[in-house]
């Protein structure tokens, strides 16, 4: 098995999926780069979740009303599912349709709007725009429940535009005006949510959506330089076929699954990483009508992604290094007890899921990390990757036994270097490893005892791989 094609898939991994353990990694590389892809791309080919029995287990993740255990659900859901780029997926979109528990303050309308993210995700970006603009807790969070045809409100419309659709601008051009955001505005006017029934004595009732027709201003707007009597519905076709959409869309896929870009504020000025790239996904945007799986196949099959130049060039974000690292040692593949206290993990990291810390979101890249979350991101990692009796790394131990050379340290540094990624070090640091292992002994695994030592030390070893500064790209 060659190692090109082992690092190839495991840089798919972690990008299209939460990451991998190893024996996963390889089993892929049998089945193929394009094949795992298309797997990838086609979610509903594979299982999910047996949730009956989950809920059986965890009765609290069903229906669940405290936002804790939707995020504890969701957590699990990321390192369970055979989905693993659907929920990919689901996170994007959250990242960048972003709502918060902070306001909306019902766990369960956050838990819906992630369902929503994960089943029309990968579908047809108009469909997941009408189904945004009728999400409940997205009415309610930008307050177009407060937005009526005698006194508008323009938080929604303005957020449609700036965060969610079309940026404010590209190649030094605005995409749209203020006359633009407030005709949106004016667009969605009647678009509410159904008076709740009364919480007692049964509780909170589920939100719906409701349109009134008496509240919808139903005169002429100039939209992008179209003019009629537009609704909500008109409003997002209009969206949707303009071309600073389509690249706006792709600079978030970019950004996410390629390498980092600036944040989104400065894209109106600053030109993509990648131009050729972000035009091939444009081009696909369009050419399948708007389809999101039809963009992610260019992506994941183009000669950018696949490059070595854009491996470890993506900081991780809190999510993917929690999941991801628990993929790796493969831990919490069944419902037990403590996958609260780690799913708690990426908040105090900087990102609380559901709950981001303003409508813009979180910022991505290096932002992710300074001294406070560095400190949690080590010692997360170092903690489950130095844990000896996990599968994942009690796998990697083995493997690490059998491989030739690494009874020496500098084979047995490459090994655990290329077990936890492959992840390729300055020669600085490689050395640094290399003079740490050579102090404490030869390293043998004849007797049981040896044995023991061995593992010990892989474990200590990739524990210090995990404070190294590339550990912290994927």
């Amino acid at each position: 098995m060659a190692d090109q094609d082992v690092a190839l898939m495991a840089h798919l991994m972690r990008r299209a999926a939460f990451g991998a353990s190893r024996d996963e990694i390889e089993a892929r590389v049998a089945q193929g780069y394009d094949a795992t892809v298309e797997e990838l791309l086609n979610p509903n080919d594979q299982p999910e979740i047996e949730q009956d029995l989950v809920f059986r287990l965890q009765p609290s993740y069903y229906q669940a009303a405290a936002i804790e255990n939707n995020v504890q659900s969701w957590v699990y859901q990321m390192i369970n599912t055979p989905r693993q780029l659907q929920e990919k997926m689901a996170l994007l979109w959250h990242m960048i349709f972003c709502a918060g528990h902070s306001k909306i303050d019902s766990g369960f309308e956050m838990g819906a709007m992630i369902e929503m993210f994960r089943d029309h995700g990968m579908g047809n970006f108009r469909d997941l725009l009408y189904r945004l603009s009728t999400s409940p807790g997205m009415i309610y969070y930008l307050d177009n429940s407060e937005s009526h045809k005698v006194a508008l409100n323009e938080n929604y419309g303005r957020e449609l535009l700036e965060l969610f659709s079309m940026g404010v601008g590209k190649d030094e051009e605005f995409n749209y005006s203020e006359d633009d955001v407030k005709a949106c505005a004016r667009a969605f006017t009647g678009w509410n949510i159904a008076p709740a029934h009364p919480p007692f004595p049964y509780g909170r009732s589920p939100w719906e959506f409701r349109f009134d027709p008496a509240d919808h201003d139903e005169s002429d707007k100039t939209f992008l330089g179209e003019t009629g009597p537009w609704s909500g519905d008109d409003i997002l076709d209009i969206i949707c076929k303009q071309s600073a959409t389509a690249r706006f869309i792709a600079r978030h896929m970019c950004n996410f699954f390629l390498a980092d870009e600036p944040q989104v504020p400065a894209w109106r000025l600053t030109p993509p990483r990648d131009v050729e790239l972000v035009n091939a996904l444009e081009k696909a945007y369009f050419d399948s009508g708007y389809n999101i799986t039809a963009m992610l196949r260019v992506l994941f099959n183009s000669d950018s992604f696949k490059s070595e130049d854009v491996r470890y060039a993506k900081v991780k974000s809190p999510a993917e290094v929690v999941v991801g690292t628990l993929r790796m040692v493969q831990e919490h593949q069944e419902i037990k007890p403590g996958l609260f206290e780690l799913s708690q993990e990426p908040k105090y990291m900087g990102m609380d899921l559901m709950n981001p810390p303003t409508v813009e979101g979180w910022h991505t890249g290096r932002e992710w990390i300074d001294s406070g979350t560095l400190v949690e991101r080590i010692n997360f990692a170092s903690e489950w990757l130095g844990n000896t009796d996990t599968p994942g790394v009690r796998s990697m131990v083995v493997r690490l036994m059998a491989r030739d050379g690494a009874q020496n340290p500098e084979g047995f540094v490459d090994g655990c270097l290329d077990l936890i990624g492959p992840i390729t070090l300055d020669d600085a640091t490689r050395e640094e490893l290399i003079d740490h292992v050579s102090k404490g002994g030869a390293l043998l695994h004849s007797t049981e005892a040896e044995q023991a030592d061995f593992a010990r030390r892989t474990g200590e070893m990739f524990q210090m791989i995990a404070s190294t500064a590339e550990f912290q790209f994927e």
